[in-house]
């Protein structure tokens, strides 16, 4: 069919009058690593290790010279998703409870989902683990990893994929960054915000042969400032972990690239505390668990090309309260329902335009301990000034030579102690919770439990402990419990259990319902998990858990505590605990 050239002329007004469709918002990919200290990349002068593909996103974009975080992981990662300090949403440890995020928090990745975003996080959660506490309640839509503080096996360990306990595959920092790509690659044609919370370098320092290989009794050119605390071995496995990091970022960036992605994403590395040991960290003082400069202080790099300029070096002092600010300011996304941010946007700044930045202070609070950083001093916890221009190594106090700025720091110190601090409560009173009406499966693990009488824990870290020598009658196992709407649960537990030792009868209640039952069923399981530890571990070793249906528990709305508890043992002991699962049984 012929159309007439008034009618072709009109249609091709009508097309070129026709609004452009809008551009498509950034894709953002944030990495964050475990216990990985500032020093920890050749990027910052380390000639331990050599880490091309992380250096190659400051080549590619911005480098951060002074960002900080807090001493230990779950405060950190509670400050990134939040843009508020940790102790306001009421995070003051980092197990057994007190590394939950409390529920009124609007996280980042909240931001994102309500804005079209396909959202996932993949990796070690650490800021609560039964729903609404759950990633899944907390903006991601994807969750595979752990949601504890450390994990006990990196080699085909348990983990959980959105509530359901699965077995992983391969290495795990391999596994997560697998998981992360293939994400990338199912949602390539929409926006997405990929969380990437790597396991590494944090303890157990286990590997396959491959990645301990190039590390095995390297010689060490560089060391702490102080060589006699340092443990070679571990500087040796903490570093080889590293350089795995760094390829897995090529592995991530080299997807990104394939796919064409790389122009219209916003890639994020950063790590969340000082480094594990006493390792060459530039000459800082003070390492993990410290809010002296070497504990605090933290890569970041932010990769968006053609928007922030290829080799930005940025000064300006910035934290881990700033990311969601500056993430929803750079993808244009309104934060809505959200409470007043202690971050600032650094938007402006990753654009080029520092002109206006004013100075700033940042706080550093972690166990008792409160330190000030301005750009140009430190004040530590006892008082002290340091001239961090002069004297990064935070040697000699210059309290007496600045009095001003001691004094300006100390008052800083004391509105955040006054201030911000007070709103932790001086006692946690909130309950575990289980029921949530959005939400099938709830994990409790011995984590969380309460053990009473002769039970011990596999470890005095709690994180992925298990629970042994219930030998009596008079030891019981509690929690303080709050079933956020009613239902009947199946109730599943992880143990292990002699052929010896089966016969105990237990019951399991929560005020008047109870469900007893009988460890019939035997599951021998051997401890392991060390046989690739490169240095002996402190966390516990692992087993292979049997899995007991218990039955169903009736769970009325309301708290109250649940109790396990054996009324006759046969044998040596009742069993070892790792957890239980409670799954809501569905209507008939």
């Amino acid at each position: 069919m012929r159309l007439c050239l008034p009618l072709l002329c009109i249609l091709l007004l009508g097309l070129a009058c026709r609004p452009a469709p809008a551009s498509r918002p950034p894709n953002v990919v944030l990495i964050l690593t475990d216990d990985q200290g500032w020093g920890d990349l050749s990027l910052h002068g380390n000639p331990n290790l050599s880490t091309p593909h992380i250096d190659r996103l400051a080549e590619r974009g911005a480098q951060f010279e002074h960002f900080y975080v807090s001493a230990v992981c779950s405060p950190t990662r509670a400050e990134v998703l939040t843009g508020r300090y940790a102790v306001r949403g009421g995070v003051y440890s980092t197990s057994a409870g007190g590394e939950r995020l409390d529920l009124d928090e609007t996280t980042v990745a909240l931001h994102f989902q309500r804005a079209g975003y396909r959202t996932a996080a993949f990796g070690k959660w650490h800021n609560g683990m039964q729903y609404p506490y759950h990633p899944n309640a907390r903006g991601f839509e994807e969750f595979y990893g752990f949601c504890s503080g450390h994990w006990g096996n990196y080699i085909d360990p348990m983990l959980e994929h959105n509530g359901e306990l699965v077995q992983g595959e391969g290495f795990l920092p391999d596994d997560l960054t697998t998981h992360a790509i293939d994400f990338i690659r199912q949602h390539q044609s929409e926006p997405f915000f990929v969380y990437l919370p790597l396991n590494t370098p944090h303890s157990p320092m286990q590997m396959p042969d491959s990645v301990w290989a190039p590390f095995a009794g390297k010689t060490l050119t560089a060391t702490h400032r102080d060589p006699e605390r340092e443990d070679p071995d571990f500087t040796r496995a903490a570093l080889a972990l590293v350089e795995n990091i760094d390829q897995n970022v090529g592995r991530l960036t080299t997807a990104l690239d394939a796919l064409g992605l790389t122009e219209n994403t916003i890639v994020l590395f950063l790590s969340d505390n000082g480094p594990n040991s006493w390792r060459w960290n530039g000459g800082m003082k003070g390492r993990k668990g410290s809010v002296d400069e070497g504990g605090v202080r933290a890569p970041l790099l932010v990769q968006w090309p053609g928007t922030i300029p290829a080799g930005l070096r940025i000064p300006q002092l910035a934290s881990a309260l700033d990311l969601l600010p500056t993430l929803t300011d750079l993808a244009g996304i309104e934060r809505s329902k959200s409470k007043p941010l202690d971050g600032h946007s650094l938007a402006p700044i990753l654009r080029g335009d520092s002109t206006d930045w004013p100075d700033r202070l940042l706080i550093n609070h972690w166990r008792g301990q409160t330190s000030v950083r301005s750009q140009r001093f430190r004040l530590d916890p006892e008082g002290k000034l340091f001239d961090m221009e002069a004297d990064p190594g935070q040697s000699q106090d210059v309290s007496a030579a600045f009095p001003d700025p001691h004094q300006q720091l100390r008052a800083a110190q004391a509105a955040f102690e006054q201030g911000p601090l007070t709103e932790l409560p001086p006692e946690d009173t909130r309950p575990f919770l289980v029921g949530h009406p959005d939400y099938d499966l709830f994990q409790l693990p011995t984590r969380d439990l309460v053990a009473h009488g002769g039970i011990q824990r596999s470890n005095r870290w709690p994180n992925c402990s298990y629970y042994t020598h219930w030998t009596s009658t008079d030891d019981s196992i509690t929690l303080d419990l709050e079933v956020q709407a009613a239902g009947s649960f199946e109730v599943v537990a992880y143990y292990a259990c002699p052929a010896a030792d089966t016969g105990a009868t237990v019951t399991l209640n929560f005020g008047e319902q109870a469900l007893r039952f009988r460890v019939s069923q035997p599951h021998e399981a051997q401890a392991y998990g060390d046989a690739y530890d490169r240095v002996p571990r402190g966390e516990s070793l692992v087993k292979d858990w049997g899995r007991m249906r218990l039955g169903t528990l009736a769970l009325p709305a309301g708290r109250g505590q649940l109790k396990l508890q054996a009324s006759s043992i046969p044998g040596r002991q009742v069993m070892e605990l790792r957890l239980l699962m409670l799954r809501r049984e569905k209507e008939k």
